[in-house]
């Protein structure tokens, strides 16, 4: 694979984003349009300023259009990159009898896709023909190259450590009595986008670690726990250890409002009820677990939500009083839309504070949570117009159609619904009921088209620590043995690639790429 972690800026260009109107108003609406190919290869895009706006009679008082229109931008760039991939290969595959083929396949590829193919599997497709297998993979791992390239440098969701919108939402958590967020989400790759899209919070300002079922585990979280309070002890970050804030713990199910007994979530049985439950069950264990060991179980906050992934609209279970979560009571932010959809914007504010408060489980929450919900509430009522302005009120993919499987620890720069599966994981053996859910998803969705399960093993590691990439090297080479021994038919028959990469955590820079399991060595002499 080429190792893109040290390609120049000047090579690809960034497309600008402003902020929303939350953080700048007056901002003109903005949008992007295909430029031109470089004489790298590379696609160009312009931002074309005072784009004709979608009516403002067509969204909610709270939405902001200028996001939607920026995030959907991304949306379709990202994708693409991907989208383009078999039909570009489709038409290569064309080639292979012609005298030209290696030269119309440079440009075809680099055109299309930004990057070439690898010579060494071109040359023999004379031979065999083309090993279309390996080159779809190797196509996938180098889309997923480019956009982590352009994630870390051009910052193109805005959210990046030290923007205004991170700076903006820190001190906005802090006021709510929060020191820091921990959201887990399944690992369903439809819930991929939930902080950039569904509840529009900046990447870094959000410790994001995804589990199939949302079931995350109680043991590690207990320990990152620890960690946020020794930090705050020794050094004060993001506020002195004796500031009365918590820390707030939130699971994220999902489920399916077009078809619940089918396109739920896989880990539960397709049952909303039952992954409710389950997350449920899973808070009040890593509650349990925090005043077991520490006595201090009100530095801990929980909160459970659930999102239908036809709409993206969320429907959040109001703790009461107490702390306390009801099952059977929620908020659901399609009734908010409705209800404030006629309203102008302070009335709607002051409409959603009142419903939270309605809406709680038992007596009336803490304040501070009240102003938190009522922040996501807003969010993602711009997300329920992002959907119905360019998913026609309903996304097309109901089910499953990640583009690759992600596997280990990191993958901050994923923030698009069905992009990736996700495996948070050490080891194969502690992530297998995770891992095993992506093959089988994969398995119908690429298998089942001859085309092979492309997965990206990840492990970050800080750099001031002394071995530290080292060690992230024999991880991910570990993960990989053991997923090749795992699933060792698909890997023999070519159906199962790897990338290896690891990211430095102290430098915000994107992977490195290690190695391949895509076989490019030419044989040599005697």
């Amino acid at each position: 694979m080429i190792d893109h972690s040290s390609v120049p800026k000047t090579t690809r260009n960034c497309i600008k984003r402003a902020p929303s109107r939350r953080f700048e108003s007056g901002i003109n609406s903005q949008v992007m349009i295909k430029d031109d190919v470089d004489k790298n290869g590379q696609t160009t895009y312009n931002v074309i300023p005072n784009a004709p706006k979608t009516s403002k009679s067509q969204l909610h008082p709270l939405t902001s259009g200028v996001d939607n229109k920026l995030l959907r931008g991304y949306e379709i760039d990202i994708k693409g990159r991907f989208d383009r991939i078999v039909p570009t290969l489709k038409r290569l595959s064309t080639f292979q009898r012609e005298p030209d083929f290696l030269a119309k396949t440079d440009s075809l590829t680099k055109t299309e896709l930004g990057f070439g193919m690898p010579l060494p599997i071109l040359e023999k497709a004379w031979v065999k023909g083309i090993d279309m297998q390996s080159l779809f993979a190797w196509s996938i791992f180098e889309a997923y190259q480019q956009i982590s390239n352009d994630f870390f440098r051009c910052d193109p969701l805005v959210g990046a450590s030290g923007s205004m919108r991170a700076k903006f939402f820190e001190a906005f958590l802090l006021e709510c009595g929060f020191h820091l967020l921990d959201i887990t989400p399944c690992a369903d790759g439809r819930l991929a986008h939930t902080v950039a899209y569904a509840l529009r919070l900046p990447f870094s300002a959000v410790r994001r670690r995804s589990h199939a079922g949302a079931l995350f585990d109680v043991e590690n979280t207990v320990n990152r726990w620890v960690k946020t309070e020794h930090l705050r002890y020794r050094e004060a970050k993001p506020n002195p250890a004796l500031s009365p804030t918590r820390y707030l713990k939130i699971v994220l199910y999902h489920f399916s409002s077009s078809d619940p007994n089918h396109k739920g979530c896989a880990a539960h049985g397709s049952s909303a009820k039952d992954a409710a439950s389950a997350g449920l069950a899973r808070l009040n264990d890593f509650r349990q677990a925090i005043e077991n060991s520490f006595c201090c179980g009100a530095s801990v906050d929980l909160l459970l939500i659930g999102i239908d992934t036809d709409t993206d609209s969320i429907r959040i279970h109001i703790p009461g009083v107490n702390g306390q979560t009801d099952l059977n009571t929620w908020l659901d932010v399609r009734d908010v839309y409705e209800a404030t959809s006629n309203m102008m914007v302070d009335t709607a504010r002051k409409t959603i504070i009142s419903m939270v408060n309605q809406a709680a489980s038992a007596g009336l929450p803490d304040k501070g949570m009240v102003k938190f919900i009522s922040y996501l509430i807003e969010n993602n009522i711009s997300q329920i117009d992002y959907v119905k302005q360019f998913h026609q009120a309903g996304y097309a993919d109901l089910d499953h159609a990640e583009r690759f499987i992600g596997v280990g620890i990191g993958f901050k720069e994923i923030h698009l619904r069905n992009l990736t599966y996700f495996a948070h994981l050490d080891t194969v053996e502690e992530g297998a009921p995770d891992l095993d859910v992506g093959i089988k998803i994969f398995t119908g969705l690429n298998v089942s088209r001859d085309l092979p399960i492309p997965i990206v093993v990840r492990f970050d590691y800080h750099s001031n620590v002394p071995g530290a990439r080292e060690r992230a090297i024999k991880d991910c080479q570990r993960v990989e043995r053991a997923i090749q021994e795992r699933y060792q038919k698909l890997y023999n028959d070519g159906m199962l690639h790897i990338l290896l990469t690891v990211r430095d955590r102290d430098q915000h820079s994107p992977p490195e790429s290690v190695k391949s399991t895509i076989k490019l060595e030419v044989g040599g002499g005697h």
